[in-house]
């Protein structure tokens, strides 16, 4: 995982549900090329043509509420998120995007200082945002040292994977 993520912005509005991250009509899809095609395509159909691997998403509150289901976090890295900022997250979706090593930082306020098509800077290590176009910045909830090694990881999979390895 990068320590840093810098993209354009795409704004959302509040309640962005899983299903409009990645619409439940796909579900059958099990390749991840394909699973990116349907990146946000409920909320933004022309989503996947804009975006740019490490482009980032700024939304309100409740980013990820509707169904448990994994497939609107693995689209998100099947896409390849640089990170998401909102105000707030689903609680499932929170811990499935973790899970698969897309960061996801909760910073007050966000929305309201991001345009769509500026360009951010994440530190998401520090949660220090700099919006390039205005220099405005912004202060994201750290997150814990645990989040954080799942992150460098690429996942939890991935983390346990190694330290499995290390006690060998």
């Amino acid at each position: 995982m990068e320590k840093t993520a810098t993209g354009k912005a795409y704004v959302f509005g509040a309640n962005i549900d899983t299903d409009q991250i990645y619409p439940g009509r796909f579900v059958e899809l099990t390749d991840v090329e394909d699973v990116a095609k349907h990146a946000m395509e409920g909320a933004d159909p022309d989503f996947v043509k804009k975006f740019n691997k490490g482009d980032i998403i700024v939304a309100s509150t409740n980013f990820g509420c509707g169904s448990s289901r994994e497939h609107a976090a693995i689209t998100l890295k099947a896409v390849g998120v640089g990170a998401v900022l909102a105000e707030s997250f689903g609680r499932i979706f929170y811990r499935n995007s973790i899970n698969l090593g897309v960061p996801l930082l909760v910073c007050p306020g966000i929305d309201k200082i991001v345009a769509s098509g500026q360009v951010l800077t994440v530190n998401i290590e520090t949660g220090q945002i700099t919006n390039e176009t205005t220099g405005e910045a912004a202060q994201a909830q750290p997150m814990s040292e645990y989040v954080m090694n799942i992150l460098a990881s690429g996942g939890i999979k991935p983390m346990i994977k190694s330290q499995l390895e290390m006690q060998r």
